[in-house]
């Protein structure tokens, strides 16, 4: 799974039709080239490989300022929307993924009901609650990690991180569950997180 597709085509959707820098913007703004591979580079080729797959639909609208060749705006195709909802409800719902695409995916969980949301994450906590198992099956927490030599610290690590991620979900969940934030179909005043036309991104 990526997070670059899942990150481009959220922010894609999120203006209905975005041209390159505006992406890339976007994604600046939300500190995804901090946490993620979403370089300049990237996103721009992340684009282009994205309209030839035919999840993004390139529409040639202007040319360049600067004498270049024709900008070109990007909207989602059905398949990319079929696309991006199955990487979210994806991410959402996983326990083993790199920390860059669950990041994505909260970015934009709220384009999810808010039932649906709160299953998918009591998904992830069952999933967390079984590789803690799995690896509490022949390492004893309770034993400290020596038992098992300087090695003993991998299992010790793995356990410590599904005891954290299971109390962060279980703090998401209660959020959730307690009225936070705006989901689709609740009406209401969605948070904005894409930048406007000629906005100045405070962050680059």
């Amino acid at each position: 799974m990526s997070a670059i597709r899942l990150l481009v085509l959220g922010a894609v959707r999120q203006h209905g039709r975005a041209h390159g820098y505006q992406v890339r913007a976007d994604l600046e703004y939300w500190g995804a080239h901090e946490w993620s591979n979403t370089k300049p580079g990237s996103v721009y080729h992340a684009l282009k490989q994205m309209a030839k797959q035919g999840v993004l639909l390139a529409h040639e609208v202007a040319p360049s300022v600067a004498g270049g060749p024709p900008r070109t705006e990007y909207e989602v195709t059905a398949a990319g929307r079929e696309e991006y909802f199955k990487l979210l409800r994806e991410a959402l719902a996983a326990y083993d993924q790199k920390a860059d695409l669950l990041s994505s995916a909260l970015g934009f969980m709220v384009d999810l009901p808010r039932a649906e949301v709160l299953d998918l994450l009591r998904e992830r906590l069952g999933k967390l609650a079984q590789w803690r198992s799995s690896v509490t099956d022949y390492y004893t927490p309770e034993g400290g990690p020596q038992q098992l030599g300087h090695i003993g610290e991998i299992m010790h690590r793995w356990v410590h991180s599904a005891d954290a991620e299971a109390d962060w979900t279980r703090g998401l969940i209660a959020r959730i569950e307690g009225g936070a934030y705006s989901f689709a179909g609740e009406g209401g005043e969605p948070f904005v997180g894409v930048l406007a036309e000629g906005q100045e991104n405070p962050y680059a």
